[in-house]
């Protein structure tokens, strides 16, 4: 499974982590997050996640800012991608079960380390429950 993450300042040591149980558990991973706390721009990181979502180049997106909001409405921008704030693995359960997310956006000021690759962990390994969520997964994309 191919899997695409970005991240901003607030996020360098999330992403290792992330990134180490992702490639131990077999992982292909494209890093376009920046390695330093040094400030930057969140569009800058998440836009090739979602365009990496949004072409079929990647299975999966992960992304990570200080609060999970401006990079999560940045990757909502792109077609075919749909982006979900989770600060629990309860929440990245529930983003893929009913509402079959395929970016995680994650908060990296408001979560720990462990509860991050937690979370990513439980959004990668829950399917899309289908049936009457599709029909609402369907209405979410502008027409």
């Amino acid at each position: 499974m191919k899997i695409s993450i970005g991240n901003d300042h607030a996020g360098p040591e999330y992403k290792k982590a992330i990134v180490e149980m992702l490639k131990a558990k077999g992982y292909e991973v494209t890093n376009y997050g920046t390695d330093t706390d040094a400030s930057v721009d969140y569009p800058d990181f998440g836009h090739p996640v979602a365009n990496d979502v949004s072409e079929g180049k990647a299975d999966f997106g992960i992304v990570i800012c200080g609060s999970g909001n401006g990079i999560a409405m940045t990757v909502n921008k792109h077609p075919k991608v749909r982006a979900g704030l989770c600060w629990t693995k309860e929440i990245a359960y529930l983003t893929r079960l009913h509402n079959d997310a395929n970016i995680v956006s994650i908060p990296a000021r408001f979560t720990s380390i462990p509860q991050a690759v937690e979370i990513v962990e439980t959004f990668l390994t829950t399917a899309f429950e289908g049936g009457r969520h599709q029909n609402r997964v369907n209405k979410i994309a502008c027409q």
